[in-house]
């Protein structure tokens, strides 16, 4: 494939032990699966700035953007993702589903119940297997 890779940020937004998360519309690539809310990075902006506008826009929040997590590139068969992971504090507003079909807080055993894209997974053994992260 010879096109650019998709840049996307994404947050890690930990509350009381437990975790953010967000359902796809089913209408988009990978619908009505689980992801970590975020989204495309524009012209000119850095994987923080994109951080705190997508969440702005897809969850009504403002974010504190934290440290980088986890850095990765994932092929699928139409296209290539770069996804930068960064921890994130929420500042202000409560999330509500603006940008996406539903947003849930789980607890580290429920994490596995759900159903993430493929680029997810190493991301999904590095959360499973740090129970610091949870505290």
């Amino acid at each position: 494939m010879g096109s650019k890779a998709i840049e996307v940020s994404a947050g890690l937004v930990f509350r009381a032990g437990r975790l953010l998360i967000t359902q796809r519309h089913p209408d988009v690539h990978l619908g009505g699966l689980w992801e970590f809310p975020g989204g495309k990075r524009e012209a000119g902006e850095t994987f923080e700035q994109c951080l705190v506008r997508e969440l702005h826009e897809e969850l009504g929040v403002e974010v504190e953007v934290g440290q980088r997590f986890q850095s990765l590139t994932h092929a699928y068969p139409d296209r290539t993702v770069q996804l930068q992971f960064f921890l994130c504090r929420l500042r202000q507003g409560e999330p509500q589903p603006f940008g996406c079909a539903a947003i849930k807080w789980v607890n580290q055993p429920e994490l596995p119940a759900h159903n993430f894209p493929a680029a997810d997974a190493r991301l999904l053994h590095k959360l499973a297997t740090d129970p610091t992260l949870w505290r």
